[in-house]
This record gives C-alpha cells, structure tokens and sequence, in this order.
C-alpha cells in the first residue's frame, strides 16, 4: 500500500493542492523531501570525505580537509590561471593592438588625472619603448572615446611597474586571475558543488580569448571583471533575500515552514547589502565602458524575477504586485542611483583639472539648463560628443566582425605578428618562423558552449530552471546589445564580456551529462567519462593553441597548421 505525501504544511488539502498546482504551472517541481526552506534556499550539500579516507585519513581529519577544499580548490585553480596569465608578461615587447590609446591615456591619467595629448603613435611609441625612454606628453586635454575607470585599473599597473609592457599589463592579468577565482566561487553558488565551480573556473583558465585579454591592456577584460563581480553579488543577495523571506514565514504544528499569502505578499526582505555592491560593480564597468549599462538593465530585471519567483515560492497570490510594493523601489534605488554615483565619481580626476577635455565649456552658458551645475553639463556635452562618435564610428577594419559570428569564432583579432627570421628571435627553421597574439577563444570550447547554450534554453523555457535563466541573461547582457550596432566597427574580442557564462553554460551542460544523483552506478560512469574526455580534448585544444595565445616563436608551418578557417588569418 502506497503512503500518501504528508503536506508541507497544514492548510486543508484542497488549498494545498491548488498552491502547488500553481508552483508546477511555472516550473517548480519539489525534490523529493524538500520543504518550502529548501526550495527557497537549496542548501549547499556537506562536503564529501570519501576521496580523503580512500587516503587514508581518519574520518575527522578526511572531512576538515573536504571543508577546506571549498576554498582551497577555487585557489588551485586561480593559481593555475595566473601562472597561464603571468608568464612572459612583458612579451611581445610592444603596444599590442589599441594598447596604443589605453596605455598611454592610463599614463596620462596618472600623471594629470585626465587624458592629455600624445604626438602620433608612429612618432610617441618608439620613444617610450626607447632607452633610455622619453615621454612626449603634453597636459592639453585629449578627446577620448571611453570612460576613465578602466585606464585608471591600467594605471595602478604603471604606478607599480613603470610605463612599460609588463606595467601595463599587470592589471589586467590581475584581474583575469582574480575573474578565474570569482567564477570557482559563483559557480559553487550557482550549482551548489564546489566541483562544478572549479570546473567552471579551470574551463575558463584555458579560454584562449580570456588569457589574450588578460594579457593585453585593454578595457573589455575590465569590464569582464566588474560585471561578473556584481552577477556573484546578486547571487549572494539572492540567496540572503529568500533565507530572510523563509525564516518570515509560519511553522506547522509537524515543525515544517509552511507557505502563506500573507507572509508572501507583505514580508520585507531587510536590507540588501549585496545589491547595493552590485550597483557599485554595474557602475564602475559601465565607467569602463558603456556597454556596462545594458548589463545594468538586464541585471535589473533578473533581480526583479528572482524577487516574484521568490514570493510566489512563499505562497504569494499575486506576486508580481507583492514585488512592486515591497521589492521594486529598493531594488531601483539599490543598483541604478548606486551605479550612476559610481559613475560620476570615477570622473573625479576631470572634474578637479582645468585642462581635461570639455571642462569648461558650460562655464558662463545660459540656457534651459543653467540651473545644473557647469561641470555636470560640462560632462554631459563631453559625452554627447563620445555618444555621437561611437554611433558614428563605421571606418572599415581589416580584423572588424559582425556579432553573429562571435560565438562560432568567425573572425578573431589579430592583436601581433612578427616574421622572425632564421636564427633570430628563438627561431630555429631554415625559413622565416610566426610570432602571433590571436585574440581567439579555445575553439572546442567555444563551439561546445554553443550546444550548451541551446541546452540552457531548454531548460530555461521547458523547466524553468533559474540557473539557466540567471546565465543566459547574463550572456545576452553582455552580446545581444552589440546587435544593436551591427553597422558600426566592432570586434569579436568584444565578447570576453561573457566568455563566464559560457563556460558556466557548458559547466551545466556537463552536470546533465553526468547524471542526476539518483542515477545507475553505469549511468554516473557513462556519464563521468564523456564528459571528462571533453574536458580533457578541450584542454589538449587549449595547449595546441597556447604558442598563438602567447606571442611564442614558431615554424610559419605549426602558425599554418593552427589556422583552422580561413577567416582566421
């Protein structure tokens, strides 16, 4: 004889039933045991000894070991990135690409505290990559095209190490090993298992793309980096929000937290520390670049679901309008008031020169407008002009692509290329070698994160997974803008805004591959070992390619041999 399921709670059955008939109507399908607490905030499950005591550890000693892997795994992994990212730093002795701008304005950021003017690159980069060096900068302001947060992280660089190749781009190497780390750490979160945060990480450490521009003194690795700090720190606020929201709710005479609509509708979560960090990261990214404030709006959004999904998970009648009474202006003023301070507060250096570019124009104008301050209007048509410029920026580029091909990297940049010849430079052929620096993704990667992209559809629009929705908002934020702008020049290395999603996307696609808990002993094994092997062939992919990462002098034969599409070279 079958048992019925005892309730969650201890409303009569009828209107228990009709609450989770609505919790399946949008997806949520309980784990067996789980109560309304556990669905809230899914608990993070106890590590795992069994690896130790095979060891031989005694069990006390296997299970400190196991909690210290929480943080220590993440570690290893991070270190395995930096090294990846540090070695050879200062090589190609050279500014790669744009390094020609960021370098010099963080520089001059340093040294001003506002872009000043640079003579012609072909005249200012001999000379400062000269020795004895000379640095022909002068305290005009300069018209630049991006924000100042960015330059100012490259500038931290310079300040330690000087105005050379390794000082440039220690930062962003910083921050690339900095990124692997948080992603270990959010992936843990995301998916409740320290392994799949790991792998997360490890897959992002070998991401050629990643490795390029965290080796390169551009702005999109700090981008990269600002907005996947404040996707952690809505995760943690996440997770805070609907502990605060589960311990509001009643207890059943079983000792069971039950659902209920009035709890639902009009419990406050309390104050949001994490979000308003969020906002703080959204703000700094969009003061790198702007394409920073799309993720703003798409982040925006995300909390905003998670709040109803939250509401409804406690029993809620009407959710959405729970979450506009209760969430909506907090969740507002948490993360856009916060990061348009932000903002402006990273244009500090501009606001106390004279000489930055447009500083004084508002000075002395009348107008609709006087009533504002002359340096915010000043700002204000400074920025006009970079808005006009970037819309208008359509000069053909030989290394230029359109969004649609990013993912299946059609066209990857070009950042260096030297032809050494026999017997110089670690050339050692008969004929001239290759030294290249491709800003192309590990490709197994990439296209397998295409596949696991489709997945996460399904199980977003089909299951109604959160964790799938969370990642592929977080991808669109940082790649469905640029469609926008399909006309404009624009590159592929663009899209190390998302490369963590991607890799976070084939992290889940690789759990599904190795089986729900509840699953055979030979559907675990079946599923462990295909899954490693990709692992493993994208790792081999990754060392193939590591030579054309990384500057390496080798035979234009193995450069050739490298250059799988044509579009490629």
């Amino acid at each position: 004889m079958t048992r019925a399921p005892v309730p969650d709670d201890t409303r009569p059955a009828t209107e228990q039933q009709d609450w989770q008939e609505r919790l399946r109507r949008f997806g949520y399908v309980a784990r067996p045991g789980a109560g309304i607490r556990e669905r809230l905030v899914p608990p993070f499950p106890k590590p795992s000894a069994r690896p130790w005591e095979l060891a031989r550890l005694d069990p006390a000693r296997a299970y400190r070991v196991a909690r210290v892997m929480d943080w220590l795994g993440p570690v290893l992994v991070a270190l395995l990135a930096g090294a990846i990212r540090f070695w050879h730093l200062g090589r190609p002795r050279g500014l790669s690409f744009d390094e020609t701008y960021y370098a010099k304005d963080a520089w001059s950021m340093l040294r001003l505290g506002y872009e000043g003017t640079w003579p012609d690159r072909k005249i200012s980069d001999p000379q400062i990559l000269a020795d004895p060096q000379t640095i022909p900068l002068s305290d005009a302001g300069a018209f630049v095209a991006h924000p100042p947060t960015g330059k100012w992280v490259i500038a931290l660089g310079e300040w330690m190490f000087g105005l050379g190749p390794f000082g440039w781009r220690f930062m962003t190497a910083a921050l690339g090993t900095l990124s692997v780390l948080m992603l270990c750490r959010t992936g843990r979160r995301l998916f409740r298992s320290t392994f799949l945060g790991c792998l997360a990480g490890t897959l992002m450490a070998i991401d050629g793309l990643h490795v390029v521009m965290s080796r390169t003194a551009l702005l999109d690795l700090v981008v990269m980096f600002f907005v996947l700090a404040a996707f952690g720190c809505l995760l943690i606020d996440r997770d805070h929000a609907r502990a605060r929201l589960a311990a509001a709710l009643p207890v059943g005479p079983d000792g069971r937290v039950r659902p209920d609509g009035r709890t639902g509708d009009h419990a406050g979560t309390g104050p949001r520390p994490w979000r308003t960090g969020a906002g703080l990261f959204l703000g700094l990214a969009a003061s790198t670049k702007w394409n920073g404030l799309y993720v703003l709006v798409f982040f925006v959004a995300l909390t905003l679901l998670w709040d109803v999904g939250a509401r409804r998970t406690a029993g809620a009648g009407r959710p959405y309008r729970a979450v506009l009474r209760k969430d909506f202006g907090w969740s507002v003023l948490s993360l856009v008031p916060v990061a348009v301070v932000t903002y402006l507060a990273t244009w500090t250096g501009w606001f106390l020169s004279d000489n930055g570019y447009g500083r004084h124009w508002a000075d002395g104008r009348g107008g609709t407008w006087s009533w504002i301050p002359a340096p915010l209007r000043s700002l204000w048509h400074y920025e006009y002009g970079v808005y006009q410029f970037n819309v208008g920026l359509h000069t053909p580029h030989t290394y230029e692509s359109n969004p649609w091909s990013w993912l299946v990297l059609g066209r990857p940049v070009l950042f260096h290329y030297e032809s050494p010849g026999p017997g110089q430079d670690g050339c050692r052929t008969a004929v001239d070698c290759s030294q290249t620096v491709l800003a192309l993704g590990t490709p197994l990667l990439w296209w397998t994160a295409c596949c696991a992209l489709v997945y996460l559809l399904y199980r977003w629009a089909l299951r109604r997974d959160w964790r799938a929705g969370a990642v592929l908002c977080a991808a669109g934020a940082g790649y469905l803008p640029w469609f926008l702008y399909q006309d404009r020049t624009i590159f592929s290395f663009y899209a190390v805004v998302f490369v963590p999603y991607l890799c976070l996307a084939v992290t889940m696609m690789l759990a599904a591959l190795l089986g729900p808990p509840g699953a055979t002993g030979g559907r675990r094994t079946g599923g462990a070992v295909a899954a490693g092997v990709l692992v493993l062939l994208i790792a081999w992919n990754f060392v193939y390619f590591f030579p054309v990462f990384t500057g390496q002098t080798i035979p234009y034969a193995g450069w050739h041999d490298r250059m799988w599409l044509d579009t490629w070279m």
